[in-house]
């Protein structure tokens, strides 16, 4: 069975930074694509971004380049999504997700999804 579990959520003041991880279990890690989506109250979930299998690319949505990072580490098999500059609009559930092709993860499908985690972001 795969398991997908996230952690590091939590309450972080605007303009701070926070590091979500991942851990991944029950699936060949190193063969899967990760990616990072969250979900507002009332909103749709969001496409964040995705790394590759080797963590030689990443891709970011418009909404959080360039203030959020995403990394992996395929001896531990985790991935991380690294956030900074944090912003009110940034408060939602995150999620991570695996799949064999990173462009699925664009359109909203994977193959696997954690259970989430809260980010609040607060004055």
């Amino acid at each position: 069975q795969v398991w997908l579990v996230e952690s590091g959520g939590g309450l972080v003041q605007v303009g701070g930074s926070l590091r979500l991880s991942c851990a991944a279990s029950g699936l060949p890690f190193s063969e899967y694509c990760m990616g990072w989506f969250r979900q507002a109250p009332g909103k749709e979930r969001e496409y964040l971004g995705a790394i590759s299998w080797s963590g030689s690319s990443q891709y970011y949505a418009d909404a959080v380049k360039g203030r959020f990072t995403i990394s992996r580490d395929n001896a531990k098999n985790m991935v991380y999504l690294e956030m900074n500059s944090l912003k009110f609009e940034d408060t939602a559930v995150y999620y991570c997700a695996a799949d064999r092709h990173i462009a699925s993860m664009y359109n909203l499908r994977s193959d696997y999804w954690g259970q989430g985690t809260q980010v609040t972001v607060s004055s």
